[in-house]
This record gives C-alpha cells, sequence and structure tokens, in this order.
C-alpha cells in the first residue's frame, strides 16, 4: 500500500516553489509552475503534479531546461502572438503569451499564440481553462518527443501529443474541458508505474518489436499504444503539425526525451487558438451549450470529459490532497 500524506494546496503551491528555486530556477519562472503544480493535484492528475517536480529540478541542475530564462514575444501578424520560450519553461512563457492573446482574442474575434523552443506544459488542459475562464473558446496542442509507432511500424515517430478544447460556461468555469492524449494512456503513468515497480495494464504500451507488454520498463523502451489504433495517430499527426511544424518548434522524432537527463532542451512547442464565441454564433453560444450539456447530463450515469476533474478541485479546495510521501522525500531532499 502507497503511504501518503495530506497537503492543502497553498502547501502543495509552496514546496513546488521552494523546490524549483533551490534547483536553480528564477521565481517569475518557478511561480508559474508551481501554480499549475497545485492545479493538477487539486484535478487528481498525479502523475503530471507533485511526481514531475523532481524531475523539473533535474533538468535545471543538468541543463534540459533554462531556469533563468525570459520568454521573448513577438506580434509577426495582427491576430498572431509568438514567443520564443528561450529553452525555460512552458508556463512562463504561456503566462506571457496568454497576456496578450486574451485582450487579443477578444478585440478580432479570434488570435492564435504560437511558443516554441519550449518544453513540457504538463496538462494542456489546465491552460485552456484559463482561456475558457476568460470567457473564450480555448484550444491548445503540445508536442512531445517521439513514443508513437506509426500505423504498420513499430519506431516511435510522433510523441503522445495532446489536445485540448474548452469551452466558457456562464459561471467562469468551462462547460466542457477535452483534454487527451493521442495514446491510450499519458506516457507519465507508464513512468510513474515504472517508479512504483508496478505493471502496466495490457493496451497501454509496446515493446520494441510492436507487440503488448505489462512490463513499464519494457514499455518505456517501445513504444506508447495510439488510441484507437490509426485514429490516434491521425491525432497525434494533427497535434504535431500545430504544435511544431505551425511553431517553428523541434518535431518529436529530433526532441531530446522529457525523462532522464540525456539531450540537451528538447525545444518542442505549444499552439493555441483564442475564440470569441460572440464573435462566430452571436448570442446563441451559451444556449446551445446549455442544451447539448443538459442532453448528456439528463442521460443517467452520463458525464462530460472535465466533470471528473471539477469534482476532484472543488473537493481538494477544501479538504487537500493526498500525496505520495516517497515523492514528498525526494522533493524534501532538493531543499535539504
Amino acid at each position: 500500500m502507497i503511504e501518503t500524506k495530506t497537503l492543502s494546496l497553498s502547501e502543495i503551491e509552496d514546496l513546488s516553489l521552494r523546490a524549483l528555486m533551490a534547483a536553480g530556477t528564477s521565481e517569475q519562472n518557478a511561480r508559474p509552475l508551481a501554480v499549475a503544480t497545485a492545479a493538477t493535484e487539486a484535478d487528481g492528475v498525479a502523475s503530471h503534479g507533485l511526481a514531475y517536480i523532481p524531475i523539473y529540478c533535474e533538468h535545471v541542475q543538468c541543463g534540459k531546461v533554462d531556469g533563468q530564462a525570459v520568454p521573448l514575444l513577438s506580434r509577426p501578424r495582427p491576430g498572431v502572438v509568438a514567443v520564443d520560450a528561450a529553452t525555460g519553461f512552458a508556463h512562463s512563457a504561456i503566462d506571457v503569451g496568454f497576456e496578450a492573446l486574451i485582450p487579443l482574442a477578444r478585440e478580432q474575434g479570434v488570435a492564435a499564440l504560437a511558443i516554441s523552443n519550449s518544453y513540457n506544459c504538463g496538462v494542456l488542459g489546465y491552460h485552456t481553462h484559463r482561456l475558457a475562464k476568460a470567457g473564450l473558446l480555448g484550444l491548445g496542442f503540445t508536442n512531445a518527443p517521439a513514443s508513437i509507432a506509426p500505423s504498420g511500424g513499430s519506431k516511435p515517430v510522433v510523441g503522445t501529443n495532446p489536445f485540448s478544447l474548452a469551452a466558457p460556461g456562464p459561471d467562469g468555469a468551462p462547460v466542457v474541458l477535452i483534454d487527451q492524449s493521442a495514446s491510450t494512456i499519458a506516457k507519465s503513468e507508464v513512468m510513474k508505474h515504472a517508479r512504483e515497480g508496478r505493471p502496466i495494464p495490457v493496451g497501454w504500451a509496446l515493446d520494441p518489436e510492436g507487440n503488448p507488454t505489462t512490463d513499464p520498463n519494457v514499455g518505456l523502451k517501445g513504444s506508447m499504444a495510439p488510441s484507437g489504433g490509426y485514429k490516434g495517430v491521425g491525432i497525434a499527426l494533427l497535434v504535431e503539425i500545430m504544435a511544431a511544424a505551425m511553431t517553428g518548434a523541434t518535431l518529436g522524432i529530433h526532441a531530446s526525451p522529457f525523462s532522464g537527463t540525456a539531450g540537451g532542451p528538447p525545444k518542442t512547442g505549444q499552439f493555441f487558438l483564442a475564440i470569441d464565441p460572440a464573435a462566430t454564433s452571436g448570442h446563441g453560444f451559451a444556449q446551445r451549450m446549455a442544451d447539448l450539456v443538459a442532453a448528456i447530463h439528463g442521460q443517467e450515469g452520463a458525464h462530460l470529459p472535465g466533470d471528473g476533474r471539477g469534482g476532484k478541485r472543488r473537493k481538494a479546495q477544501e479538504a487537500g490532497v493526498a500525496v505520495n510521501v516517497a515523492t514528498l522525500a525526494r522533493i524534501e531532499a532538493i531543499l535539504a
């Protein structure tokens, strides 16, 4: 049985901030990542929460990430915002980009944000959620080092490459939050099982010959299983084009791993579209979304993407989050 300790969200944020800064990250870069880490734990996505802090710190110390980087914003076209993350953390680059993207989308109806020379942005839905809270329809893409083989092949060419869509609701929270990777399960979940010495279910990953495996270490040497077979590969290619080809970022086949210390900065990318619903739907968006949501919630046992995270978030704000004690020990060692 895994031993846990309950921490409040503010304690998680503070612990993350102190560890990142102790590893050599500036406060300007550490704070957005610490805030996101607490939010991720609140949403119940532990694989992308505190468990990643030791990895982030290791990557700052080995040079995969420049903890002192200063993102550079430019405006190449009237409806486009571009940010060079300068091989720093994606979160601070996204913060800089959103400061320009949100008012631009409100003004023009639609605006795009392209981020290059970036890094792992954590839970993509965390970022599109912010766009929905601003009253915008948020669509996001982020690419990752290659870990999915093409249909009929066995050598990875694209990453788990998630996309996310967040639709704004009347109360400031998204009414729909889709956040899914192109693989059956996020690679971080396989990595988490490997760290904990637990087998993975059949269908999560494939060995180097393309056969199913329950050994997470073998799966990490092989490839991730695409969700829905060739359809998952199609989603991964879509995201690769949007997040890497469209931003000038590094393709997954050339990017260094998000885990371990091998290679330099991955220099992957993110791409966001922010759309003001009133610009395309007049005043009918809210009602149409309400009708759609009601049709799903009206069915016994049915739920929408994002419902689970929303419920966990509300509970975590009051009761805190149970955190793996072994993870806490690794973080405390950074602070020692």
